[in-house]
């Protein structure tokens, strides 16, 4: 009987706890990173959307008199910005992830797959907790009554946060294998925060603009989320299963392409 033969069997569940652990540590070394060098840390990311919304209501309270829907700006481009806000900081975190945990990802322990989990777990809960905190500040400031369709608000959060995880991972693989990846998806972008739905309703645009518009998965998350935080408005347009299929085909085809090819971008 060989020695092979006689070794213990690992304990089932020891490498989930394992990268369960590699994980933690891996999100906490974010943390200080990001936000422990930085004066105020945690409370920039919050300043950041606030002051951007206050920009958009005022500019366009000048030549408005009302927003499309309802009768707050704030409210109106809180629920179209911060959503995209999740996206993008998704899709730019973790398509950085190979980069940023490079000295890590020489130890055996510490998979590529542990390094988007890592930014994927803390930029969407750090997305999420600033949402309720605009959300309801918004509310408290301006004595708006909430009516929350709580399923339409965690499914537009849940759809943005699936299109950062696939966009971010395929992001990885290109920004590896192409060094002109990130000026190309900068120009590609750029457009992208405009036809989101930020400043118009889907069913306001012409015909033949909806229908490329419906194209662009980030118009369903726009409304789908006023969907929840206006009880009246309906968002017919909107496709849950497209967004969620958009995300998974690209997080699918980003992990078989950087299985093959990870070793290779790390020794770049």
């Amino acid at each position: 009987m060989s020695d092979a033969s006689l070794s213990p069997l690992p304990r089932p569940g020891l490498r989930p706890r394992a990268t369960l652990r590699t994980v933690a540590a891996l999100m906490l070394r974010e943390m200080a990173t990001t936000y422990g060098r930085t004066p105020g840390g945690y409370l920039w990311a919050v300043v950041e959307p606030v002051g951007g919304i206050a920009m958009l209501s005022y500019a366009f309270s000048l030549f408005l008199h009302r927003p499309a829907l309802g009768a707050n700006f704030p409210l109106f481009y809180a629920t179209a910005y911060l959503p995209f806000m999740l996206y993008a900081q998704l899709a730019q975190k973790i398509g950085q992830a190979l980069q940023f945990s490079r000295p890590l990802l020489a130890y055996p322990s510490v998979t590529f797959i542990d390094a988007i989990a890592a930014r994927f777990a803390l930029n969407a809960l750090t997305q999420v907790v600033i949402f309720g905190l605009v959300v309801a500040g918004i509310h408290v400031v301006f004595g708006l009554r909430a009516e929350p369709r709580w399923e339409a608000i965690l499914t537009a959060l849940a759809m943005a946060a699936m299109l950062g995880l696939g966009i971010g991972t395929m992001t990885c693989y290109l920004r590896g294998v192409l060094p002109f990846w990130d000026t190309v998806w900068g120009i590609i972008n750029r457009p992208i925060f405009i036809v989101s739905g930020l400043f118009f309703l889907f069913e306001d645009a012409p015909p033949a603009a909806r229908g490329v518009l419906w194209w662009n998965p980030l118009i369903h998350v726009t409304g789908e989320m006023r969907r929840g935080i206006y009880p009246g408005y309906q968002a017919t347009y909107v496709s849950p299963a497209y967004v969620f299929a958009v995300g998974l085909v690209l997080l699918a085809l980003g992990l078989v392409l950087l299985k093959r090819a990870h070793r290779d971008i790390l020794n770049d």
